[in-house]
């Protein structure tokens, strides 16, 4: 192993915490069947990962790569911080594209929802956001829960530049996808195009249904906690112009 990377190991495992380790072994749902099943955390707090990836921003990408590997969490957290710092400053040169490409090849280790949040934006979003965004519909459709999310988080870039072609799009598509992680991402995303772009985001049932995943989604946009709705089968999603809040 690299020496450097030996260090950051060091570094980041003596902030290690086996409270807030545990802690985060269950709310990241890391037991058997649940969507984090297998995960392992060190305990920590993600400033204190900001700052290390601050200091060790500068090494080398298939350093990066090795980190990203690693069965810790917050090490994995660790590389994509740094990643997307690196990206920020590459974004039109070659090494953006580099950049872009490893981090396609690698889904496989941005396997939780915070993993994914921090890094799809700014790095899939940003990479294709003046160029073909085909890899995001193909994201949306992978039978992969974290490539469907990645998919979805992406769109937060465009959506922050007034672009939301993508994201109604996207929705639309995943309008019976029963993943809770993945309505609510599409929620989220939904109500980030109301509030950047003055517009009022809201649902209408086009037929009766038994199905309750399109709540979620609509609680997520309202931000209400709603017990029950209405059932449907399908939700159009309709955006209509409302007041320009003043400057």
């Amino acid at each position: 192993m690299d020496k450097s990377i030996n260090q950051i190991f060091k570094t980041i495992k003596d902030h290690g915490n086996p409270q807030i380790a545990a802690h985060s072994q269950r709310f990241f749902k890391t037991g058997k069947g649940e969507y984090g099943e297998g995960d392992v955390f060190l305990g920590i707090r993600v400033p204190v990962i900001r700052k290390i990836a601050n200091e060790y921003k500068y090494i080398a990408m298939f350093e990066v790569l090795e980190l990203l590997q690693s069965q810790f969490h917050e090490v994995r957290m660790l590389a994509l911080v740094i990643l997307v710092s690196k990206f920020n400053e590459q974004a039109q040169q070659s090494e953006g594209k580099q950049i872009y490409n490893n981090y396609l090849k690698h889904t496989e280790f941005i396997n939780n929802w915070d993993l994914v949040d921090c890094s799809a934006g700014p790095i899939v979003g940003g990479y294709l956001f003046k160029r073909d965004r085909t890899p995001i519909h193909r994201l949306v459709k992978s039978l992969d829960l974290w490539e469907r999310r990645i998919g979805v988080m992406s769109t937060l870039y465009f959506i922050k530049q007034d672009d939301h072609v993508d994201i109604l799009q996207i929705a639309e598509v995943l309008l019976e996808d029963d993943h809770d992680l993945i309505q609510k991402a599409v929620g989220w995303m939904l109500r980030e195009t109301g509030y950047c772009s003055g517009r009022s985001v809201s649902f209408e049932a086009l037929q009766n249904d038994t199905s309750d995943h399109t709540s979620v989604c609509h609680r997520k946009v309202s931000g209400k906690r709603t017990k029950s709705l209405p059932s449907r089968r399908k939700i159009k999603i309709l955006i209509h112009r409302v007041e320009t809040p003043p400057d």
